[in-house]
């Protein structure tokens, strides 16, 4: 059985979803992991002088190879989120992992939804995917 995982991913943090079907209750499931943006999890940055944090040159690759890191295993992947920072996390892919990058299967704009709202999609895409493979 192919390993379906969703990344809705943002600036702040990653939730990814593990997406399985349930064919006993013929709907789709999922188990969440998060990843905690760096600068987000410590404030060790000297504040400007607008009163924002910093955040450090190598706080995003980190990010990105956390989440790497939980999304190796995948077959396929589905990256939503409402920022810049779902494109960014491809491009890390394509620099960092080409054979992952590969098992991108789309990259969708989404507006802070609810995890229902995200299994939901995952999972339309993943079964569309799955048909035109070939797989039942």
């Amino acid at each position: 059985m192919s390993k379906h995982i969703a990344v809705l991913i943002d600036h702040t943090e990653a939730r990814i979803f593990e997406i399985h079907a349930d064919p006993l209750r013929h709907h789709h499931a999922a188990d969440e992991t998060s990843v905690a943006a760096p600068q987000h999890e410590v404030h060790r940055h000297q504040r400007g002088r607008d009163g924002e944090g910093h955040e450090h040159p190598e706080d995003a690759v980190h990010f990105f190879q956390a989440v790497r890191l939980k999304i190796a295993d995948a077959d396929s992947i589905l990256i939503l989120g409402p920022s810049l920072a779902k494109h960014e996390l491809v491009t890390y892919l394509a620099k960092h992992d080409r054979a992952l990058a590969h098992k991108v299967i789309g990259v969708e704009t989404v507006d802070h939804p609810t995890d229902k709202q995200v299994v939901a999609l995952a999972s339309e895409t993943f079964l569309k995917q799955d048909q035109l493979e070939g797989h039942p």
